[in-house]
């Protein structure tokens, strides 16, 4: 599946299972909240926490779609065409880190 294809398949499930799109502002704290939930998972799993007695070990990559998810529709409802926008990034960062990582001794 393509970005593009996400975001017509997020779209046409909002419009015919979700009734509608939460507003933009709810989005964004549900997308906060998410994003607490994988950070909390990959504290316990690959950090320095463990996991509490009442807690059962989940699915990193589930968390990780359901935040994909949130800003999917955050991007379809303000006209954010992630494709272009992640081209855009790509071009951003290469000509901006052309040497920077390279020369880092810190990744040496």
């Amino acid at each position: 599946m393509t970005i593009r294809e996400a975001q017509s398949q997020v779209d046409l499930w909002i419009k015919t299972v979700g009734v509608r799109y939460f507003s933009e502002l709810t989005n964004m704290a549900i997308l906060t909240e998410e994003v607490g939930e994988l950070a909390r998972i990959m504290a316990r799993k690959y950090g320095d926490q463990s996991y509490k007695e009442n807690e059962k070990e989940t699915d990193p990559g589930d968390e990780m779609a359901d935040v994909l998810w949130v800003l999917i529709c955050l991007a379809n409802q303000t006209g954010v065409n992630l494709t272009e926008a992640l081209e855009k990034n790509f071009e951003k960062k290469t000509k901006r880190d052309a040497e920077r990582h390279q020369n880092n001794q810190k990744l040496k």
